[in-house]
């Protein structure tokens, strides 16, 4: 490039002819004019050479290609290694094979990572204000004491990375739509658009194209609030990385350790204040504070409906003999009241109840619902009660006395009839006041006692609910002298006696 600059110089500058530049540089007349007459001087790429060193194997290279693209049907260990493609040739071509092992091995290595190492770049995405995506995580709690395998649905966004989480007991339909509702509240709009994964509660089929058959429960949803879902290519978590991310982010930081929980709901409102609260920080690559960015996010959202979805579902059940019903594969069992026995019921089931409905769709009895992979019951004894309390003689008759626990089933052998009734009537009042299971309290330590009429009943129900009070020890001032020791015999007492008495 020095070169050709000079002899541009020495014509447009110095004035001398092309004859004159030639005899000077030793440049033949034809590249001196070439570089006078040259407009276009930007960098123009060059051909990288082929590479001209043949090997030996050439020939071959084919037939192992072949090979090894056939062995993409096959089981991994029924693949050709190098040592099997080496053996092949030497085999197939005993005279015009001539290479070594080494030179085999090296290129089968290169054209397996050829083959089945097939790198994809990522692409960049762009995250626009008010868009969010959507993922379940899986954390342990416990309620009450009680130890459960949870749940908890991350709703995160991607421009601002912004986060909030509700923890259930399960990742069903209903708690998925509770938990987007509850953060839908908390913000106070509804995202643009919202990004999945293909879960059975959405998607019931992917078609080709990219589409999707949706079920009808998550069309319904998505109508009520308007939002448009996108959802992501089968076992690409990567495009929604933010929400994964989030995921890992709210157990370290929200979910450790293990919560103790004495009512979910109260907890998860609780949350959605500690999202808030987390979200006072720098974003990772913005330099500003992640609540500040979400603000814009929030600009963009869609209005609340006017009227808020119920994420539920309803089903249709029948009764049993004891008035009780099964879900989920029979594994949850439920009770309901005895004049239902053997009939059809509604049953409406939310992320946290079931509901028995009567023909009026008015309520009858509401459960706790049960979640777990072992059968459970959930058992309200009140209903029962109360129709035992006004035919006791039935009870050995209508079947609920086997359901009864051991220590009444007891209790009530040793009544009369009439006496009954009303004990029946002192567990109910019992079970009202506090619950069943207290009340059965009440009756195994009356059986053991041998005490038989309610009024022993109640007082013992009141000294296992009554509050257990410790006293401190008394601490007597300095002015009061210390007890003597005494000799624990009548003699001994008799001279206390005598002093006392003056004698």
């Amino acid at each position: 490039m020095t070169q050709q600059n000079h002899i541009r110089k020495m014509f447009f500058e110095q004035g001398l002819n092309i004859s004159e530049i030639a005899e000077e540089t030793e440049y033949d007349r034809k590249t001196v004019r070439k570089y006078l007459n040259q407009e276009d001087w930007s960098i123009k790429p060059k051909r990288v050479p082929a590479n001209k060193n043949k090997s030996k194997l050439d020939p071959f290279k084919v037939e192992i290609d072949t090979w090894l693209e056939d062995d993409k049907r096959a089981r991994k260990k029924q693949r050709h290694t190098a040592k099997r493609v080496f053996d092949r040739l030497c085999l197939l071509h005993p005279e015009d094979f001539d290479c070594g092992y080494k030179t085999v091995s090296n290129y089968v290595t290169q054209r397996k990572k050829e083959i089945y190492t097939q790198k994809e770049g990522a692409l960049p995405l762009e995250h626009v204000p008010g868009e969010a995506q959507v993922d379940f995580g899986g954390a342990d709690f416990y309620e009450n004491g009680l130890l459960h395998s949870g749940h908890y649905l991350n709703i995160s966004f991607p421009y601002s990375n912004q986060g909030y989480t509700q923890l259930f007991k399960g990742e069903n339909q209903e708690c998925l739509f509770q938990g987007m509702i509850n953060i839908f509240k908390h913000i106070g709009g509804v995202p643009t658009r919202i990004w999945f994964d293909n879960p059975s509660t959405m998607v019931t089929k992917i078609l080709k194209g990219g589409k999707r058959d949706l079920t009808d429960a998550f069309l319904r949803f998505q109508n009520q609030y308007g939002f448009e879902a996108s959802f992501c290519n089968p076992a690409s978590g990567n495009e929604k990385g933010s929400v994964e991310g989030k995921v890992g982010y709210h157990r370290r930081n929200l979910l450790v350790p293990v919560p103790q929980i004495t009512n979910l709901i109260v907890f998860n409102e609780e949350l959605l204040i500690k999202c808030d609260e987390d979200a006072i920080r720098e974003h990772y690559k913005k330099g500003q504070l992640i609540s500040t960015l979400h603000q814009l996010d929030r600009q963009k959202l869609i209005p609340l409906p006017v009227n808020e979805f119920e994420a539920c579902r309803y089903e249709l059940v029948r009764l049993d003999t004891y008035a009780k019903f099964k879900l989920e594969n029979g594994l949850h069992e439920y009770s309901t009241a005895p004049k239902y026995a053997g009939e059809k019921a509604q049953i409406k089931i939310t992320a946290y109840e079931v509901i028995l409905l009567d023909e009026s769709l008015r309520e009858i009895i509401r459960h706790p619902r049960l979640y777990g992979n072992t059968k459970q019951e959930s058992m309200q004894w009140i209903p029962y009660l109360e129709q035992l309390s006004i035919r006791p003689g039935a009870l050995k008759y209508t079947g609920i006395y086997q359901m009864l626990p051991k220590p009444l089933q007891e209790y009530m052998d040793i009544c009369g009839k009439g006496e009954r009734g009303i004990l029946l009537k002192a567990i109910l009042k019992i079970s009202k006041a506090s619950d069943f299971n207290r009340a059965v309290n009440a009756v195994s330590e009356a059986v053991s006692y041998g005490a038989v009429d309610p009024d022993s009943l109640m007082a013992i129900h009141s000294r296992i609910i009554m509050p257990e009070y410790k006293l401190k020890a008394l601490s007597l001032p300095d002015n009061v002298p210390p007890l003597e020791k005494i000799k624990s015999n009548a003699q001994a007492y008799n001279e206390i006696l005598k002093k006392a008495g003056g004698i």
